[in-house]
């Protein structure tokens, strides 16, 4: 697998698995964002970048970003116990009953369209012959699943970071404009003051140790807890 410049072929696998057209319904999903609009907490084009800045230094960047690295480096060695040990982790950092079945059910999406691909491991949800440890979780979440197709299109792992966040900045501006009044010209101007940002928290992923990594958005979890009861909604969570 490449570890540099991508490929041709990488580059564009990496646009199939970052495109909002994935079907994988990545868009019915605010991530607590929707909670927050309902409660005041984001009103506006200037908190809205706020709370996406917030989120992409004390979460994206301790959390998924790193991990995604680690499962990377696992699949590369072929070592199904630490990929089962870093998708448990990140199961475990979830912390409302929404952000555990959208990262659940997002991975199982991810996984039928991989399987239909014919990118799943051959091995998947069986022992390998050289370990009695599957490479795969039988219910792996999205983040391991990203992971495990990023390494199968040769994607280097910097790239896989880039693109993952990439993936999750767009979905939370389509959640926005859909439900804010918030035009798509200011979307592009939040892109364009974030760009930066993230870049950066690609760059503190992968210089945190084990024992650094973790989420601390506790008025994200708050959000999320209080839209499991919110009247009106138009996403699941």
């Amino acid at each position: 697998m490449p570890t540099e410049q991508p490929s041709d072929l990488a580059l564009l696998g990496l646009m199939q698995l970052v495109s909002p057209a994935l079907p994988i319904g990545a868009f019915a999903f605010s991530q607590g964002l929707e909670s927050a609009f309902e409660l005041g907490w984001v009103s506006d084009e200037p908190s809205l970048s706020q709370w996406l800045s917030g989120v992409l230094e004390d979460g994206i960047s301790c959390c998924e970003l790193p991990l995604i690295e680690r499962l990377y480096r696992a699949f590369e060695q072929q070592d199904g116990t630490a990929v089962s040990k870093w998708d448990d982790w990140l199961a475990a950092t979830r912390e409302t009953a929404e952000l555990a079945a959208e990262d659940s059910r997002l991975g199982a999406s991810l996984k039928r369209l991989l399987g239909s691909l014919d990118l799943l491991p051959k091995n998947e949800g069986l022992p390998s012959e050289d370990s009695l440890t599957p490479l795969l979780p039988v219910q792996a979440g999205y983040v391991t699943l990203f992971a495990w197709a990023a390494y199968q299109r040769g994607i280097p792992v910097r790239q896989a970071q880039l693109g993952f966040g990439w993936a999750w900045l767009e979905n939370q501006l389509a959640v926005a404009c859909k439900a804010l009044p918030l035009g798509h010209t200011a979307a592009q101007r939040i892109i364009e003051q974030l760009r930066g940002e993230l870049v950066n928290a690609v760059e503190k992923a992968q210089r945190l140790d084990d024992d650094e990594l973790g989420p601390a958005l506790p008025g994200l979890a708050l959000a999320s807890a209080l839209h499991e009861t919110q009247y009106s909604r138009l996403f699941r969570s």
